[in-house]
């Protein structure tokens, strides 16, 4: 009987695993650039586990059968390292990546193919496995915090840098959440009140490598922090906030929170001027 509760018992964990999630990203001959339909796979890719909750990623870069081994090992560690630096521009926790290596050739005769050309054109590869957490975590409702509204309607001064809480944006992109709109208009309705602060809307991105800005997914360019920050500016001028009381500004990843990366997609007023009514 014991036996046979420990094989129910595996077969119940089995069952209820979450699966590794796979890519292949293939390469041109003695090439590390990713070829635009295989960086359009991989951005579609991307979106799929936006929602994950991931425990790790690993990239594992590979060669065809020829070239020496020092230059298969340093092509594939480059095409590995081309692949970890799309998932860092997309905003994607770097500290995830535990595993970015060049594993050098793959001998011919590891695929069922009777094509050498093919062969090899599937040996020039990235392999990306993506682990879930598991179990998974439970998600806790937390309570939505207005602390940014309290203090937009409190005693500001010159300096003042006020974090926008709760305002979320997809991966990769300046769209805010359904949710987050409706934030945005609370705080918009203060702001329209009080007509004698000026400030710059300053936009964050998380997980880019240094102080780079990410790419936005929308139109490709490595400004995702100016963008984010443009989009309140004119979400703001549609509520009715005075275009010349505002400025927008991208902070790229100059300033981590040093907490859960995610939540350096931020935005964050900084008051630059005070006017006192007349």
């Amino acid at each position: 009987m014991k036996p046979l509760i420990i094989l129910l018992c595996l077969f119940f964990q089995l069952s209820f695993a979450q699966k590794e999630l796979k890519h292949e990203v293939y390469f041109e001959t003695d090439q590390h650039d990713i070829p635009e339909t295989e960086h359009s796979r991989l951005l579609l890719f991307l979106s799929k586990i936006e929602d994950v909750d991931i425990e790790k990623i690993s990239i594992y870069g590979f060669t065809d059968d020829r070239g020496s081994d020092n230059y298969n090992l340093v092509l594939s560690q480059n095409r590995a390292d081309a692949i970890k630096e799309v998932f860092s521009n997309n905003e994607f926790d770097e500290t995830k990546m535990t595993n970015v290596d060049g594993k050098g050739k793959i001998l011919v005769n590891i695929i069922k193919e009777n094509d050498l050309n093919k062969i090899r054109g599937l040996n020039r590869k990235v392999e990306i496995i993506v682990t879930p957490v598991f179990p998974p975590k439970p998600k806790e409702e937390k309570p939505v915090v207005n602390k940014a509204e309290d203090l937009l309607k409190g005693d500001l001064k010159e300096g003042d840098k006020i974090l926008l809480e709760n305002l979320l944006f997809r991966t990769g992109y300046s769209y805010l959440t359904k949710e987050s709109k409706i934030i945005l208009d609370r705080i918009a309705e203060i702001l329209v009140e009080r007509t004698n602060v000026y400030f710059t809307i300053e936009g964050h991105v998380c997980c880019t490598q240094g102080e780079r800005d990410a790419i936005d997914r929308k139109t490709k360019k490595r400004n995702l922090s100016v963008a984010r920050a443009k989009s309140i500016y004119d979400y703001l001028v549609d509520k009715g906030v005075k275009h010349y009381r505002m400025k927008f500004s991208g902070m790229r990843r100059k300033a981590p929170l040093g907490g859960e990366p995610h939540l350096d997609r931020r935005v964050e007023i900084l008051v630059t001027r005070i006017y006192e009514k007349k």
